[in-house]
């Protein structure tokens, strides 16, 4: 009741009591049911940014998933399979694809690129230690985990590094600790490490020298480095959120949990393991202080086969039972594994190694299951793989790497193929026919067929063209593919015989 009803009620108590009868029932029309808190269900809620949710968690939060990685087996093996999936093992590969003012693929440019790209992927990255495709699954592994991860293009001359080929230019790679969260300042724009225009797009990045969580972390000094430069891939769920979060952060607890309730039954296991016996009395009357050791203990032996004969009256040998482990194990992890996948966007069967199931049910949850990794895949792709080939053909073509035909369109030099990693086969058979089919009625290439493969078409090509060859050389002839007979024709055949 507010004051005008209390005002109104102190002369007309009945006319009050309506207004405010007709009130609540306006409100119990118009509002959510979810909106109400009662004794059982509160409702939580959060209107803060996406910027001041994270700001005092996220190191927490990085801290946490940095610890399941390196002590929960399940929580590794999600991250496995995700980056598997994601980048591959070879990391996404490029196809270079060049065209002619005739707008047909120019072969031999194509094969120059390819090759020199192929050289600088042995060893891309500034320390030396990593090809392009392991400093893709690093890359992609850190940003799952922690969140988001940091790349740095080296172009040109740097001081102190020397490019490793003939093109100027070098990749590096850095952990989300470089950037500092708890470095703000509204004056400048600068949010959790990140300086931004008034649009809020991204002009700079103040970075530490060193790692923060290094030996040496009290020489390290923050730098200013242009956003034309740094790469930052992040894990967002909301708009304008600064900072990436952890693929855990939603299933975190729910995996601490499952840690430590493997961990107990596992235990309960072992102790139930080891046999316990005791003995069990008649009575205090039947007990007699004799048969026993230096120590003043009464000892049995125990041994395989071994018998009881001088057991006292009133005495008998008892074990203690257990049910472990537990029957209601397996069921119960199966349940706490699938939500764990969903939260992660990681496959139920990949992340718990459970492959039971119909050939119907394992390709529906694959179906379903690979548009997230494509999604991710096509994330990292053009977030990181993509402005990592941009700069690199730049970089290629003032040191003249490779040389441009005069019948090459400049404008396609960045028309490139990127090779991601495909949907695996459950039933090969099914899946190569359905491939022969769509190719016999030209509803696809034989290129896509190919890359949906995971292969680049020219290096088949080249691949069955030098076999062929050997073959011919060694006077093997392959088998040709017999025509099918039609069905009138067996039958009458079958008839005349």
């Amino acid at each position: 009741m507010n004051k005008l009803d209390s005002v109104i009620g102190f002369f007309a108590p009945e006319a009050a009591l309506r207004r405010v009868q007709a009130r609540r029932a306006l409100e119990v029309v118009a509002a959510y049911e979810a909106t109400r808190p009662s004794r059982t269900r509160k409702n939580p809620g959060d209107n803060r940014s996406g910027d001041l949710v994270v700001e005092g968690d996220l190191e927490a939060l990085r801290g946490q998933a940095r610890h399941l990685e390196q002590n929960h087996d399940f929580a590794c093996g999600i991250l496995t399979t995700l980056v598997n999936n994601i980048v591959g093992p070879r990391g996404i590969d490029v196809e270079f694809q060049p065209k002619t003012w005739d707008g047909d693929i120019h072969d031999g440019l194509a094969s120059q690129m390819n090759d020199a790209h192929k050289e600088w992927a042995r060893r891309p990255e500034c320390t030396r230690q990593f090809s392009w495709g392991k400093s893709q699954r690093l890359l992609c592994n850190t940003w799952l985990r922690d969140g988001e991860t940091l790349l740095r293009h080296l172009q040109g001359t740097v001081p102190g590094l020397k490019h490793r080929t003939n093109v100027p230019y070098t990749i590096e790679c850095l952990e989300p600790d470089f950037l500092p969260v708890s470095y703000s300042d509204p004056s400048k724009r600068i949010v959790q490490g990140i300086q931004k225009s008034a649009w809020g797009e991204p002009a700079g990045f103040w970075l530490y020298d060193e790692h923060p969580g290094a030996s040496l972390n009290w020489r390290m000094k923050r730098r200013f480095h242009s956003a034309k430069n740094i790469e930052h891939l992040k894990f967002v769920r909301r708009l304008h959120q600064t900072r990436g979060v952890s693929i855990f952060a939603a299933v975190m607890n729910r995996l601490n949990d499952i840690k430590d309730y493997e961990e107990n039954e596992r235990v309960a296991a072992k102790i139930a393991s080891a046999m316990v016996g005791f003995i069990q009395k008649g009575g205090p009357e039947d007990y007699k202080p004799d048969d026993r050791d230096d120590e003043g203990n009464r000892t049995l032996a125990i041994r395989a086969g071994a018998i009881y004969d001088d057991l006292r009256p009133g005495e008998s040998v008892g074990t203690i039972q257990s049910n472990r482990p537990s029957g209601l194990l397996t069921p119960f992890l199966e349940t706490m594994h699938r939500m764990a996948a969903a939260g992660t966007m990681a496959s139920f069967s990949s992340i718990s190694k459970n492959y039971n199931g119909t050939y119907s049910a394992q390709r529906q949850e694959l179906v379903e299951q690979w548009v997230n990794y494509e999604t991710l895949s096509l994330e990292f792709c053009e977030e990181v793989v993509e402005p990592v080939t941009r700069r690199w053909v730049q970089m290629g073509l003032l040191a003249d790497a490779f040389q441009v035909p005069a019948d090459v369109d400049p404008s396609t030099l960045m028309h490139v193929d990127f090779i991601t990693p495909v949907m695996p086969w459950i039933n090969p058979a099914h899946e190569a026919s359905a491939d022969e089919t769509l190719l016999e009625n030209v509803l696809v290439s034989p290129q896509q067929t190919i890359r949906r493969r995971g292969k680049k078409p020219d290096d088949v090509i080249k691949q069955t063209a030098a076999w062929q060859q050997k073959l011919k050389a060694s006077g093997i002839t392959t088998p040709t593919k017999r025509a099918a007979v039609p069905a009138e024709n067996t039958e009458s055949d079958s008839d005349s015989k």
